[in-house]
């Protein structure tokens, strides 16, 4: 019998892996849990492009630790998403304190994260940038399942919806 070619990640590619995110300090920011991999599909806007990259070509089983600068990894702060708001638009049992992250209503509908930089007087400083902007990231994967890409019917559906 020859050789099966082993799967290696590409566009479409179903890939199940466990991951950390640490910061530079060893901060962890995010991982997933033990016995409850991530599933996604490459391309699929799950992950930053930086990070895909990052794991392009690995295979099952390989283990990869590689550092993300902010251009690649979640940007940079930018300071048009930092916001100067009334205290008086704050509930009064809603607490203000910095570090506090709170959900806010975007006009569409839409829920976003905040972050609490400074309370001063009547104004509440606010921060919409992501958590990580402007940090390099060291992106830590365990590859525990490859898939390869489902191919698509000209009704758009999956191979697997019409088994």
């Amino acid at each position: 019998m020859g050789d099966v070619e082993q799967i290696t990640i590409g566009p479409g590619t179903v890939v199940t892996m466990h991951f950390k995110v640490t910061l530079k300090d060893g901060m962890v920011a995010d991982a997933s849990e033990e016995g409850q991999p991530m599933t996604f599909t490459i391309g699929d806007g799950s992950l930053i492009s930086g990070l895909e990259m990052a794991i392009t070509g690995l295979k099952v089983g390989d283990k990869q630790s590689v550092e993300i600068d902010p251009l690649n990894a979640f940007g940079f702060s930018d300071p048009d998403n930092i916001h100067h708001l009334p205290r008086s638009e704050f509930s009064d049992d809603l607490p203000v304190d910095p570090g506090t992250i709170i959900s806010f209503s975007t006009p569409s509908g839409d829920e976003i994260p905040g972050m609490i930089k400074e309370v001063k007087d009547d104004v509440v400083t606010v921060d919409f940038n992501h958590p990580l902007a402007g940090h390099d990231i060291i992106f830590e994967v365990d590859i525990v399942d490859i898939q390869p890409p489902q191919a698509k019917h000209s009704d758009g559906q999956d191979d697997a919806a019409n088994e």
